[in-house]
């Protein structure tokens, strides 16, 4: 494995701070004493939930989204607020795009959506256990629910149809699951 030299900062440029993100530029000096630019978006994190009607299905919810100018097939995700619980943001995120409720929760992973520019960590739950409720959007939000097998879910992936990285990530976790 190579070694590597930590950069250390030698400044910080506020360029935004908004209600989603922040960008700061950091000029960093590396161990050889070379000066570095980097540019690094800021971000409270997020939440990805493959909920389960059963073990051999999943909900995943349509909805558009602007940076793209696209429709995406999409686990339920979301933003986690400033000081929130991951867990606690997780439950409402499932509740607002799907309607459901899970009574069995469990952490499957956590990872970093962009390393190489935002500090945004996703933490993804596995939900079990539904019951409906009734969905509690966004004003600003419009998801449709599907609820698929694992199976299909998974196909989707390989036609392509699903491009987004945190479920794709999530789908294939949940089909190791089950084999």
């Amino acid at each position: 494995m190579a070694n590597f030299t930590r950069e250390h900062k030698v400044d910080t440029l506020r360029v935004h701070e908004g209600g989603i993100i922040n960008l700061r530029i950091d000029t960093l000096r590396s161990g050889d004493g070379m000066q570095v630019i980097r540019e690094v978006v800021e971000h409270n994190g997020g939440v990805v939930i493959a909920a389960q009607s059963d073990i051999h299905r999943v909900m995943l919810v349509k909805q558009y989204r602007y940076s793209i100018d696209s429709e995406l097939i999409e686990l339920p995700a979301g933003r986690i607020e400033a000081g929130e619980d991951p867990f606690l943001a997780a439950k409402r995120e499932l509740r607002e795009e799907t309607g459901f409720e899970a009574q069995d929760w469990r952490k499957l992973s956590a990872m970093f959506s962009a390393p190489g520019f935002c500090n945004e960590v996703l933490y993804l739950y596995r939900a079990r256990g539904l019951s409906f409720v009734g969905k509690d959007l966004d004003e600003d939000e419009h998801t449709d629910v599907l609820d698929i097998t694992c199976k299909e879910a998974w196909q989707l992936v390989v036609d392509g149809r699903i491009q987004d990285a945190k479920t794709i990530a999530g789908v294939a976790m949940l089909m190791l699951e089950n084999q």
